[in-house]
């Protein structure tokens, strides 16, 4: 009896996946964007949906994928971008296998969580969160699906906020464009790069260096501050200008937004990161990596969610600022100990936040959710 031959198998397809994001992928720069900007690139073999600024763009776009314009100026998250990206979401989350959404949990969050069956159907969706702009908001707030933290500090509040599936990957940083640099030559460059938030660490930066300089050491502080919609930069930046002087530090910069993070990295002698709360901010901050990649020791305030990076750098009581200076000025005195944290800087981020681990978390966590 002839066996009967088989059908040829069908090839398999690619699966499809909405990168949901409040903003456009190539608009402002934000640690929602780069997240998602990451994962696109490290899943090769994933078929992206994502939002495009339209009808220009601040950044270069992203080469995979297929690109859904929304209407925006300057790429920055207002209220209207904010509205189209969730009415564009949900008529593409019925057309893919996947929904992956970056969305900081803010304060439209919980409203915008509790219509996820409306807007979202029924497709699998991975929530990873940047950061939680007021814990407050957890307790009116449901799961949109798996949930991604990025540190095991944040894990554990979302667990504890019945948040249900809460898995830790870590952001990644590109080794290859952050390379490990030796210390600069010249007058000492202290940096500090964050947002005009209440609390966000900018004024403690002043009042520490202010304490490093009144016990001798010399540098220059730089302050390279962003502001959130709606905020006035440049009665913020004169504000801080105002604040160093009165605090004594005559060596000051402060700047806005910086092009080219690299160069004014690979400038700096000492990264100081202290805030009281991060806000907006992610719970790993990309300048942090980029810095500690790049053999630039870091101060940081002793916030839960800075203990993944246990002893490859320093950290100070959290708005201690005389403590914080102390260490400072220890630190700029001290090459051996600049050393062997710009080396223990390096070894960490190749450890915990290389690319391969990055897309090797993402791709069994797309797997099981397809599955």
């Amino acid at each position: 009896m002839a066996r009967r031959e088989r059908p040829p198998a069908r090839p398999r397809t690619r699966p499809r996946v909405l990168l949901l994001t409040s903003s456009p992928l190539d608009g402002a720069e934000g640690s929602d964007m780069r997240l998602a900007s990451d994962v696109l690139d490290a899943l090769p073999d994933v078929d992206f949906v994502w939002f495009r600024q339209w009808p220009c763009h601040r950044q270069e776009r992203p080469r995979r994928g297929r690109p859904v314009r929304i209407l925006s100026r300057d790429g920055v998250p207002h209220v209207p971008q904010r509205v189209q990206a969730a009415l564009a979401g949900a008529v593409l989350a019925r057309r893919v296998d996947l929904v992956h959404a970056f969305l900081t949990v803010g304060r439209t969050f919980p409203a915008f969580s509790w219509l996820r069956p409306l807007l979202l159907g029924g497709r699998p969706v991975v929530h990873t969160v940047p950061g939680v702009m007021d814990s407050r908001f957890l307790a009116h707030t449901r799961p949109l699906g798996t949930t991604v933290a990025l540190s095991e500090s944040m894990a554990r509040r979302l667990r504890a906020a019945d948040f249900g599936d809460v898995r830790v990957i870590p952001p990644m940083i590109d080794l290859d464009a952050w390379p490990y640099l030796p210390r600069p030559k010249g007058h000492p460059v202290v940096l500090y790069a964050g947002h005009h938030d209440p609390r966000g660490g900018a004024e403690t930066a002043i009042d520490a260096a202010a304490t490093a300089w009144q016990e001798g050491a010399r540098f220059r502080l730089v302050l390279a501050m962003r502001a959130r919609p709606g905020q006035h930069a440049d009665l913020l930046d004169e504000a801080l200008r105002e604040r160093a002087g009165a605090a004594g530090l005559p060596d000051v910069e402060v700047r806005g937004y910086v092009e080219d993070m690299r160069a004014l990295i690979a400038s700096v002698h000492v990264l100081l990161f202290p805030p009281v709360v991060l806000g907006g901010k992610a719970d790993i901050p990309l300048t942090v990596l980029q810095s500690l990649a790049s053999g630039r020791p870091a101060i940081l305030s002793d916030l839960p969610q800075f203990a993944d990076f246990g002893h490859a750098v320093l950290r100070a009581p959290t708005g201690d600022a005389r403590r914080t200076g102390q260490q400072l000025a220890w630190l700029l005195d001290q090459p051996r100990s600049w050393d062997m944290l710009a080396e223990r800087g390096r070894r960490l981020v190749e450890d915990r936040f290389g690319p391969e681990r990055f897309a090797a978390r993402y791709a069994a966590l797309y797997q099981e959710l397809l599955s």
